[in-house]
């Protein structure tokens, strides 16, 4: 990976980065939201950051900075990934927790290009584009999945994917890397990346998320693993004076289960590790630590630990360009959709749209579903730490017979208040799931399973006599707990049902709690209803029950 870019470019399209003008620092998590497998790179003054949000549509989230602490979303590298069941919630398919995984961004010969791996379509991917913001981005998949790959272009012109999870292999890829070079070289450049640990200690997660770069001539290839612990996750660092190795490999971090992740320098020369930790029900999210090079070896942290600050500008307002409200007000020129949005899962796009006087979300039934987790059209963004609110006005003048429709906090074991439409009155509930839990851990979350026959539970019921109802969920990731809220004036709002214990699963969702407007039918497809805004703020703005 080169280290100094070219190309300098940049159309801010709806936030700009914080000048450090207050004399504030940068604090650690530099974004407190799901934002897992990330890998970042620099372009002359700006930097380029890629995630992971697997089912959820548009992918493959490309975000910039200007001062590697305040990012913003940027683009998205596909708008579907691939079009079969699966991805489209038909047939009592779904694609929670898979679809595209962790992905890896480079810059080579003016051109960016996104690599990724799904299970879900059974191939790896490769985007590319000149412009990550306008695209568009020319997108080849060959097969077999290579995990965890991180794509590599080397100075002698040759590419590469380094791939793998325990075992790390390498293969060789075609010139523009869209697909696999015939008689390419391929071999095995790290048998077990545990063995770091030591030979009785390769009990946990097994080395992957592989990143590799190349600085002054060596080789660095991270990966994250942990000995026996599944949570005491770890950085590894293996360097070799040839891609093909022989690799030499020695634990670089261990501190709160901070890992996985690369490495960015900075235009004054400084370096950094862009990681992630597993913070619970908030998901997974991204810290900064400082870089040193010690005889030809990074050292992360100070002292071995991840800083709580950093001599970097303020970011305390930098999750606004990760997450927005939005009033559904659009100009002729506007997006319908400002990027902060994703849906869960491919949308429907006959059957949701974007209105006018006033500028308004309606979404419309197209068919019959016995569960929010199958609905079509689920429109969600990120929650985010320490705690954040969300709160919309619904129209539900429109339902149908057996519709329910309303504010989620979406993941496995989930929570909604909504509307539900029954004999022809309304009723506001506060609904919970119901989920069946295997493996918990009290810190980090359950190895959980749900199928789409999950039962749920409505925790109160409480008629209303009027055609427009607002609705808010607080989230407190400190408890990891969810309240619910309706308001029949937008001023006085009552608590309803009760708190939602949040649990992070794996097995099902892997990602982290995200707020989501939906409807739904239960008995006939065609009644709609119109969402008059989403708001979204930092901390609740009400005292809970």
């Amino acid at each position: 990976m080169a280290m100094n870019m070219g190309c300098g470019f940049l159309l801010s399209l709806f936030f700009l980065g914080i000048i450090n003008t207050s004399g504030q620092v940068a604090e650690n998590p530099i974004i407190w939201a799901d934002v897992p497998d990330v890998s970042v790179m620099r372009v002359n003054n700006t930097y380029y950051m890629s995630s992971t949000t697997m089912h959820m549509s548009p992918g493959l989230p490309i975000m910039k900075s200007k001062d590697l602490v305040n990012w913003e979303i940027a683009g998205y590298a596909y708008d579907r990934l691939v079009e079969n069941d699966k991805m489209n919630l038909e047939n009592g398919k779904e694609a929670y927790g898979k679809g595209s995984w962790a992905s890896s961004l480079r810059y080579h010969d003016g051109l960016f290009y996104a690599s990724t791996f799904s299970a879900t379509s059974g191939k790896t991917h490769v985007y590319k584009t000149k412009n990550p913001e306008t695209g568009p981005w020319e997108s080849h998949s060959f097969e077999p999945v290579l995990h965890d790959n991180s794509l590599f272009f080397d100075d002698d012109g040759r590419v590469y994917m380094i791939y793998g999870g325990g075992q790390i292999k390498l293969v060789e890829l075609l010139p523009d890397a869209s697909g696999i070079k015939p008689n390419g070289l391929e071999k095995v450049i790290i048998e077990n990346v545990n063995l770091t640990f030591g030979e009785g200690e390769v009990g946990g997660l097994p080395g992957e998320g592989s990143q590799i770069h190349k600085i002054n001539g060596k080789y660095y290839l991270f990966n994250i693993a942990s000995p026996k612990s599944r949570w005491e996750r770890s950085v590894i660092i293996h360097r070799a004076d040839n891609i093909e190795g022989p690799y030499e490999g020695r634990g670089a971090l261990q501190h709160e289960g901070i890992a996985q992740g690369g490495l960015v320098n900075t235009p004054d020369g400084d370096w950094y590790a862009m990681l992630f930790g597993d913070r619970g029900s908030v998901g997974r999210i991204p810290y900064l630590v400082p870089v040193t090079f010690e005889n030809g070896w990074p050292v992360l942290g100070v002292d071995g630990k991840v800083p709580q600050s950093l001599n970097l500008p303020d970011n305390s307002k930098g999750i606004f360009g990760i997450v927005a409200s939005d009033e559904f007000e659009r100009d002729i020129s506007d997006p319908k959709l400002p990027l902060a949005w994703q849906w869960n899962h491919n949308p429907d796009n006959n059957n949701w749209d974007i209105l006018e006087n006033p500028g308004r979300l309606r979404i419309t039934t197209a068919r019959v579903d016995n569960n929010v987790l199958l609905a079509k059209n689920t429109l969600t963004q990120r929650t985010f730490g320490p705690k954040s609110t969300a709160s919309t006005l619904i129209d539900i003048s429109q339902m149908k017979n057996g519709d329910i429709a309303g504010l989620i906090a979406l993941q496995n074991k989930y929570g909604y208040v909504g509307v539900k439409k029954e004999d022809g009155k309304n009723s506001i509930v506060m609904v919970e799931s119901k989920l069946d839990i295997e493996g918990e851990d009290e810190k980090q979350g359950v190895l959980a399973y749900n199928d789409l026959s999950t039962t749920f539970k409505i925790i109160e019921q409480v008629p209303i006599d009027q055609e427009n109802v607002h609705f808010r969920i607080d989230c407190d990731f400190d408890t990891d707990k969810a309240y619910f809220y309706y308001s029949l004036n937008g001023k006085e709002w009552q608590h309803i049902g009760k708190p939602l214990q949040m649990i992070y699963t794996f097995t099902k969702h892997f990602m982290g709690y995200r707020f989501g407007l939906f409807n739904y039918a239960t008995q006939e497809a065609g009644g709609y209803v119109d969402f008059d805004y989403y708001r979204i703020d930092k901390v609740p703005m009400r005292k809970k029950p």
